[in-house]
This record gives C-alpha cells, structure tokens and sequence, in this order.
C-alpha cells in the first residue's frame, strides 16, 4: 500500500495514544473511556480532523519538519560493524529488537516496587525478530528463546578484548561477551535473516515509553500473581503502566509454561501496543505521534540507519493495519532440556521447522497464510502440529450454559479429536474465555487443540498429564477444522495474529 512522499526504510512500530491507567472488572469490560474502534461512526468533526492529520503526515517536507530533532538523542550503537558473509536481502525489512536489563538506571524505589534486586545481568532478557512485508500490509513478530543452544562465532571479547574461537553458549550470552554486534552475527547464523535495523530497549527505556502513551490495554482471563516481579492483576481489563507493564512481560512464574507463557506474553503486549496506535489516532495526530516518538527514540540504542525518517516512514506504512495484520509465533522446539556440559539446560530448535519458519520471512510470505476453503462447502481447515487423532480431549462446562460442555465435546469430535465423549462442569461457572489446559510436556497437542478454539487460552498445567482439557467459555462460538501438517510450509501451527490476542477480539 504505497504512500505519497514516504521514506522507503521504516522501522519499528510506534507506541500508542496516551491514556490514563486504569483497572476492570472480572467481566472483562472496558468501562467508559474505551477507544474508539475502527467500526464506529465517528464525529464529523473528528473526521476533519483526522483528514487533516493524514495530510500532514502524508506530505515528506511537513512530516519531516514535525520529526527534526528527534535523532538527537538516540544513543548510537553498530551492530554491523566488520561483518563478513552475511545473509543475502530478502523482501521486506527485518528488525532484531533486544531487551537488556539495565536495572543500574532505576531508582532505589522502583527497584524495590517492581522486584528489580540483584546485581543487573549485561545479557538479553528478550529477543525477538521482526519483519515488515514489503507491501507494508503485515508485521510478523518471532520470539526467540533466550536459553536457545547457539554456537557463536569467532570473536574478541566486550571486556577484555582477547579474541575467542566459536563455541556453544545460551543465545542470551552472546551480548554478555561481545554486544551488539555478536548477538546479531549470531542470530543471522541461526537464522540466515540479514537483520536491517537493530533496536535495544532496557527496563528504564521500556518504562518510560508505556507511561508516554498512558499505559497499554492487557485482558487476563485469570488471576495472575509472581512474587518474583510482583505481578498481581485479577481477571479482566487492565490499562498497565510503565512498571507494571515490565512485570507483565518478565513475569516466569505466573504458570508452569516459564519462557513459553513469557514469550505468550510479550507477544501479546506487542499487539497490544500495535491495536493501540492504529485505532487509538496516533498515526494520525503529528503531535502525539512526535511526543510517542520523541520518547521512543530519546530512550533506546539503535543502529545508525534509524531514525526519525524511519519512524514517520513506518506511521504513514501502518495507518491502514488492522490487528490482523500483524502475527506472533516462537521458534519450533525440538528440545525444551537440551543438555551442554558447562553451560547447562538449553532449549533446542527443530532445525528443519525452525528453517521453513525463517525461510518465510525471507521470502515475504505470511508465516501461516489464510487457506480459501470452496465455495459453499467447508472452511478451509486449518494447518497444526499434531493429528487431532492423537490427541485425547476432556471437555468441561465453564459457564450456566445448559448443554455447552456437550456442544463443544461433540464439535470437536467431529473435527477428529479423540474426545472422552463425557462432558463435566467446570470448578467454576463464571468463565469468560475458553481455555485448553495442559501438561507442559504435551504443549504441541495443547496448541492443535487451540487452534481448533479460536481465541482460547493456552494454561500449562505440570503434572496433568497426556489429556488436554478444554474448560468452554462464554465466549465459545465455534470449532474450526484442523488438518496435521508440516508446520510453516504453506501454512504454520502455532502462528496466532494480533487480533486472536488483543482484548476484546
């Protein structure tokens, strides 16, 4: 979709639309000061408005007027410094964003309100890779686990300068021993994706820019508490600030899934972030979107190709998304446990799904593209992991819906599951959102039951055993066929897109 006068290298999405936090109530409702969504009709008067914002922001010598300046203050890095052999350009851009501790530049009171003790570890805390297609229609986010097994190249030590020779390491270790630039040597060997811009965002940096734009919109469909970040929110809606935000996205504890449910949940924040600022009006608002922006850019590290030109070029690229239009997925585990001596428990990719997944973001495709299904017959079933043959299912009636826990038993035997065809009722019966419960070892069977249930819960339950449980929600509406296939060959298994996450979906 192209623009007038736009830049042609965007980068990383902007924040949303400043709000005040608040907190909802177990129903999940968003109360009075709710966005407004696409499909509302607005005033005419913010119709002008809104027209006259895309004018600014559609004219290069205007927009670039609102954004001059902002590059002063981004601290430079370069990550591509001397790097030889690289991985060719594929279509569409490619962003590694890090996350880094730096809990050294917090105060003693936040340290103390968000569980930040501790000596501060010089190491990824998060790592993701993100492509914008070249069409500039469609964001796609992959988590990548910072225990992955990774041999890192030859290299001289951050500290000490003394050169070493490529051995095994966590993936996250790779800033510790040479920054930037060896975790993106690193990542584009495991990857083979030439990594265009580079963007590190720490504690203090990811606080600041939440608390610019008013907090970020999260729903929960149950409690969730960590003592180890001090992450407490009761089921429902919740506007998250700056401090809580960052409890949200570190929280380990809050389930048995550990970096799993982190990864979930950091991807779900990220199309949280991505709904906010397209149906929120910062796109369209110079001012807000400078002040976003100014924060943005005034707070991380970034690579010297990125700027201010770059974020007006990815505002004006995104005012046409959708929270469809960007999708989530975590590289393909082989093994969750992989034994290295000295280095301890890794998690091992399964390098064969791992590199079709990375084969589709070099070739700009959608990492599971939408199958037509034929006209006045079927939906098209959707691609998962596991046969639903081999997956065992208890349903179970979370609502006072008389009959759904026997609707929902029968919907997904017919789709193939191997249902116990003895529906129960749920400990409660206030369920809002359908959740597939499951036993850690069994996550892939638990992801093909859910992507039968769109827009279920996935919560890990150690120790549940081979049965996947499926407690039906009042939000249950349907089940859509599933078909086992080889994940990320014309279709991925465990891709959901932002509006499968984001509230209200």
């Amino acid at each position: 979709m192209p623009q007038p006068h736009r830049p042609t290298r965007p980068a990383r999405p902007p924040q949303p639309q400043p709000r005040r936090a608040r907190r909802g109530g177990p129903d999940g409702g968003t109360g009075s000061g709710t966005a407004r969504r696409r499909g509302d009709r607005p005033r005419w008067g913010v119709r002008i408005a809104a027209g006259l914002s895309v004018v600014v922001l559609g004219s290069g010598a205007v927009g670039h007027a609102v954004m001059t300046g902002l590059d002063t203050g981004i601290e430079r890095v370069d990550p591509f410094k001397d790097m030889k052999n690289r991985p060719q350009a594929g279509h569409g851009l490619n962003f590694l964003l890090v996350g880094t501790d730096g809990r050294e530049k917090i105060s003693p009171e936040e340290r103390r309100e968000y569980r930040l003790g501790g000596a501060p570890c010089h190491c990824t805390d998060t790592i993701m890779l993100v492509h914008l297609s070249a069409d500039r229609e469609r964001a796609s986010v992959v988590s990548l686990p910072r225990d992955s097994y990774a041999e890192i190249p030859e290299h001289q030590d951050l500290n000490s300068g003394k050169p070493h020779k490529g051995h095994p390491v966590k993936l996250n270790a790779a800033y510790a021993e040479g920054g930037p630039n060896l975790t993106v040597r690193t990542v584009e060997n495991m990857t083979r994706v030439k990594i265009d811009h580079y963007l590190e965002v720490d504690f203090t940096s990811f606080m600041k820019t939440v608390d610019a734009v008013g907090g970020v919109e999260i729903c929960t469909a149950k409690t969730m508490r960590d003592a180890n970040t001090g992450l407490d929110l009761l089921p429902g809606t919740h506007r998250l600030t700056g401090g809580q935000a960052l409890q949200y996205v570190r929280s380990r504890h809050v389930d048995g899934a550990s970096d799993l449910g982190r990864m979930q949940r950091q991807q779900r924040f990220v199309a949280a972030l991505i709904q906010q600022a397209t149906a929120g009006g910062v796109l369209l608002n110079p001012v807000k979107f400078k002040q976003v922006s100014s924060t943005l850019l005034g707070s991380v590290r970034a690579d010297t190709g990125f700027g201010s030109e770059q974020m007006l070029a990815l505002g004006q690229a995104m005012r046409d998304f959708t929270p469809s239009s960007s999708e989530f997925a975590s590289v393909p585990v082989g093994d969750p446990s992989y034994p290295v001596k000295g280095i301890g428990s890794t998690v091992k990719w399964d390098e064969p799904k791992a590199a079709k997944l990375f084969e589709a973001l070099r070739q700009d495709r959608p990492l599971a593209p939408a199958r037509p299904g034929k006209p006045g017959g079927r939906p098209a079933a959707v691609a998962v992991d596991v046969p639903p043959q081999q997956i065992r299912v208890q349903v179970e009636n979370g609502t006072r819906i008389d009959g759904l826990g026997g609707r929902v038993d029968a919907a997904l035997r017919a789709t193939g599951f191997d249902t116990t065809g003895a529906p129960g009722n749920g400990a409660g019966r206030d369920v809002k959102r359908t959740v597939v419960a499951y036993d850690p070892r069994w996550d892939r069977s638990a992801r093909s039951v859910a992507s039968a249930l769109p827009g279920s819960e996935l919560r890990a339950v150690p120790g549940q055993g081979r049965t996947v449980t499926v407690v039906a929600g009042s939000d249950y509406r349907k089940v859509v066929p599933v078909r086992a296939e080889d994940p990320y060959q014309g279709g991925a298994a465990g891709v959901v897109t932002g509006g499968d996450v984001v509230c209200g979906s």
